[in-house]
């Protein structure tokens, strides 16, 4: 990320300029994010990726808001995005990070319609991305540095998904970045209640309501 002043609160005026300022991506990244954008448009007639307000809602709440993830774990070559859904945070991770070597990004979404759209895009983008058609906690991947989710489940039962990949490691080994909303601390005490974990708490940058949870340590109380 650039030492760009924090975009606005509203979609108005932060366009694919504002982001690139926001991050520093380049003009590949720039080039591919546009493409992701118009291929989500011409998905959605077809499937329900997003809502109809989204695209007008892109670069702030999509894409500035995944990449965000990114100055937070800035050595991390090996991703797992949980719930991947249409793409967010992973495909945007992967955007940015795909001249980087050793990258990889792995995309776990259990509804395989979303899945034959997250193929398409990381083919015809050339992304380093692995898509895994996959309920989150049966999936078994290796070498993971960062787990990742936006908008997949409530904190306790995200933390169940993410076990297999996040559970039993060391902080050096594997870490945990989830994208939450307004209810974050309900979320992050009802959690306590079955796990054991180290957070650390970051203001989102792109929307002032939301928190970015870091979590380490994870293990189960009962």
């Amino acid at each position: 990320m650039s030492d760009a002043p924090a975009p606005p609160e509203t979609v108005e005026g932060f366009g694919p300029e504002a982001f690139a300022a926001a991050t520093g991506a380049d003009t590949r990244a720039m080039a591919d994010l546009i493409a992701y954008r118009g291929l989500i448009a011409e998905w959605n007639a077809r499937m329900n990726l997003v809502g109809p307000s989204a695209l007008d809602a892109f670069w702030l709440r999509h894409a500035y808001d995944s990449a965000q993830l990114l100055p937070l774990a800035p050595k991390a070559r090996v991703w797992a995005d949980l719930g991947a859904g249409a793409g967010f945070p992973g495909l945007v991770l992967a955007v940015l990070l795909k001249d980087v070597p050793s990258t990889r990004v792995h995309l776990v979404e259990s509804m395989a319609k979303r899945c034959v759209f997250l193929r398409e895009v990381a083919t015809r983008l050339q992304l380093p991305v692995e898509v895994h058609n996959a309920r989150a906690e049966e999936v078994r991947i290796g070498g993971v540095e960062v787990v990742t989710a936006r908008a997949c489940a409530p904190l306790a039962r995200l933390l169940g998904f993410a076990w297999p990949l996040l559970g039993n490691k060391t902080p050096e080994q594997t870490i945990g970045l989830f994208l939450k909303g307004e209810s974050v601390q309900q979320e992050l005490t009802d959690a306590q209640a079955t796990w054991d974990f180290h957070v650390a708490r970051s203001p989102s940058l792109s929307d002032p309501r939301g928190r970015i949870l870091r979590i380490e340590r994870l293990r189960r109380v009962r």
